[in-house]
């Protein structure tokens, strides 16, 4: 029995729970989720939503959103359970024709993510997604723990998920996350 490798959801920080409108739970196997986006109109999207479009991979049991993964060990029946429970919600949710379909959709969806996962277990893959001359384009980055002296590398000196940066760059969109959340801060 060999193992193969899988990305799964990876949660830093409760970011996610602010940004998508169903957060993927840490830990689950995960999938691009792009097939979600084939004929959408990214400008027609709520921000919740062209966040998911943005940045997002989908967890295979909650159909959730994550804005990380990481390179994991997997076994053939996780594997299966992935590709099952992907299965029914492109069923239930998307209305796939038959479970047939569904299955063969699923399993190719996990031979996709699959292929991500060349990276050494551990690897952390983040996502970008965009629509460039009419086609939607997917992007990926790793992200992985500077080694060497401990302390030495000043912004990952305390082990923190992000610093702030000052920059001169003006940011491309900007995000009201009290908005996100849905609350009034009065």
């Amino acid at each position: 029995m060999s193992a193969t490798k899988l990305p799964r959801t990876l949660r830093l920080d409760p970011s996610d729970t602010f940004v998508f409108a169903n957060a993927a739970e840490p830990g689950e196997w995960a999938v691009t989720g792009s097939f979600l986006f084939f004929d959408v109109d990214s400008d027609a999207l709520s921000p919740k939503e062209r966040a998911a479009f943005r940045s997002g991979f989908l967890g295979t049991a909650s159909f959730g959103f994550s804005t990380l993964v990481v390179v994991s060990e997997a076994s053939e029946a996780e594997r299966e359970q992935a590709v099952s429970a992907l299965a029914r919600h492109i069923l239930d949710k998307l209305g796939a024709p038959s479970a047939e379909v569904a299955l063969a959709a699923a399993e190719e969806e996990i031979a996709v993510a699959a292929s991500l996962c060349g990276p050494p277990v551990g690897t952390v893959i983040a996502l970008t997604r965009s629509i460039e001359g009419g086609e939607l384009r997917e992007r990926f980055r790793t992200l992985q723990r500077r080694e060497g002296v401990p302390g030495a590398d000043r912004l990952h000196a305390h082990s923190r998920a992000f610093t702030f940066v000052e920059t001169d760059d003006e940011p491309e969109e900007s995000v009201d996350l009290v908005g996100l959340m849905g609350t009034n801060p009065r």
